[in-house]
């Protein structure tokens, strides 16, 4: 890695950092139906207003041992965990990728999959607030890097897989509509966009890996509960993390698979 490479890796992270401070407020105030903006954030236990000092990321939440100053009340761990991860994912995602013109959309894949797969798994919804801001991160981001780079053939792709991952979700839905939530549909063609904006072996790799995490995860929740009907799994997280399955390896995974079909 160059010296340059470090250091946007390193402003990422503290950027990163800062994001998910952000992510915290939206994971606790969106589900809720309350303002992002105001008030001020404050102990649920006691409503003391929490000092600057105390609002540092993760440094914060060590410095006060994950009690609240004014009370004593615990603060759930989940807050330093998600400034520490979206952190340390915008350090990775920038030293993996470096300058390019994918890091913006890598960098927006990485955010709203945090913020949203932790809102899917404290209350087992998608709330729309936060899928169409994720919607609107993608049109934006979509054209302004194709009109930076000249690679327009980035954005037809990333328009027809928008519209063939809706389409497949939403037809899953119509077919099986206990099996997954319509909020999954509505997250769907944001994924796919990103996806295939960022190249088809990615998007190809990562819509099957999801199906196929979201299928582990569905037996182990069946075992762990010792009965195979009635059993609600999150779907949104699993669709995250077999888009993450179609960055990190899709490429060499397509490869692979294309060898093996002409070797046949």
């Amino acid at each position: 890695m160059t010296g340059i490479s470090l250091v946007a890796a390193a402003l990422a992270g503290a950027l990163g950092l800062a994001l998910g401070s952000f992510a915290n407020v939206l994971i606790h105030r969106v589900p809720q139906g309350v303002s992002v903006v105001s008030p001020a954030s404050a102990c649920p236990a006691c409503g003391h207003r929490i000092r600057a000092r105390h609002n540092v990321p993760v440094i914060g939440w060590l410095w006060l041992r994950g009690k609240c100053a004014d009370c004593g009340a615990p603060i759930s761990g989940r807050y330093p965990a998600v400034e520490l991860a979206t952190g340390l994912a915008f350090a990775g995602v920038t030293a993996l990728t470096g300058p390019d013109w994918r890091t913006a959309m890598l960098l927006a894949l990485v955010y709203f999959g945090i913020v949203l797969s932790a809102v899917d798994l404290e209350t087992r919804r998608l709330p729309d607030p936060l899928t169409g801001a994720f919607a609107v991160c993608v049109a934006v981001l979509a054209p302004a890097t194709c009109a930076l780079t000249g690679q327009w053939d980035a954005l037809l792709r990333a328009v027809i897989g928008a519209a063939a991952l809706g389409a497949l979700y939403g037809l899953a839905f119509v077919i099986y509509p206990k099996g997954m939530g319509f909020g999954d549909v509505k997250l769907a063609p944001s994924i796919g966009a990103s996806l295939a904006f960022l190249g088809w072996p990615l998007f190809a790799v990562g819509v099957f890996a999801a199906f196929v995490w979201g299928a582990v995860a569905g037996v182990i929740a069946m075992r762990r509960a010792r009965r195979t009907r009635g059993v609600a799994v999150p779907f949104g997280p699993w669709m995250f993390v077999g888009a993450a399955t179609g960055v990190l390896i899709g490429a060499p995974v397509t490869q692979w698979y294309l060898e093996l079909v002409m070797l046949a």
